[in-house]
């Protein structure tokens, strides 16, 4: 008898279920059909989202790559084109390397102040990533080692050279050797100096601050 009573009062609550849930779609169906549709559509987008996404940035890094092996070909003018295009039509971060990579086409060409203006702006454009930043700057700061003064490269690089940069070491070698061609002497050992004393400093670095540290005792020293 026990058992009969079970079976019924399951059979009533799963009636009493059935028809609350027959009474909330009659009420409120159009809300769960709308909804339904939303999250479908909404899962579409996003998938198509992705798709494009995924689709341009292979084809920009399919157009950077080509472009690449044109520069590394010899066919600097092909090259150039190619990246000045991209920086135009190109996805995600692709425009602006294709930038950094004509300002060295540019820069292999013989226009290196246009190189050096290209590398300098997108070094103190915050809307780009630090580390393409900090590369922008180091590249600017090596060019204008040759092409500039000291005053020029420490603008470019001297923020650089501070403890717990990542581009530190590579900013103090740039800032050394500029010092160093400058007859900066006293400056030159200072930043190498820095370098010798840093124990995270690579070790190709740390060897030519070793050799410049040399070179500037063997003039006399620092003084």
């Amino acid at each position: 008898m026990a058992d009969d009573n079970s079976t019924f009062i399951r059979e009533v609550n799963e009636d009493l279920r059935s028809d609350y849930m027959k009474a909330l779609w009659k009420r409120f169906r159009f809300l769960i059909l709308a909804a339904a549709v939303g999250i479908v559509a909404v899962t579409a987008g996003l998938r198509g989202w992705e798709y494009w996404q995924e689709t341009t940035a292979a084809r920009s890094g399919d157009v950077f790559l080509a472009a690449l092996e044109k520069a590394r070909g010899g066919n600097a003018d092909a090259a150039l084109a190619e990246f000045q295009d991209l920086e135009k039509t190109g996805y995600g971060s692709y425009p602006v390397l294709a930038r950094m990579r004509a300002a060295t086409v540019q820069a292999d060409k013989g226009d290196t102040a246009a190189a050096i203006s290209v590398f300098s702006t997108i070094g103190k454009d915050a809307s780009q990533p630090v580390a393409l930043r900090d590369a922008a700057r180091l590249r600017a700061a090596y060019l204008l080692i040759d092409n500039g003064t000291y005053a020029e490269v420490s603008a470019e690089v001297e923020v650089l050279a501070v403890p717990g940069n990542p581009a530190r070491h590579s900013a103090r070698e740039a800032l050394g050797i500029s010092a160093y061609k400058a007859g900066e002497l006293k400056q030159a050992s200072q930043w190498f100096g820095d370098i010798a004393a840093d124990s995270e400093t690579p070790n190709g670095i740390k060897a030519r601050a070793g050799l410049m540290l040399d070179m500037i005792a063997a003039k006399g020293g620092a003084s």
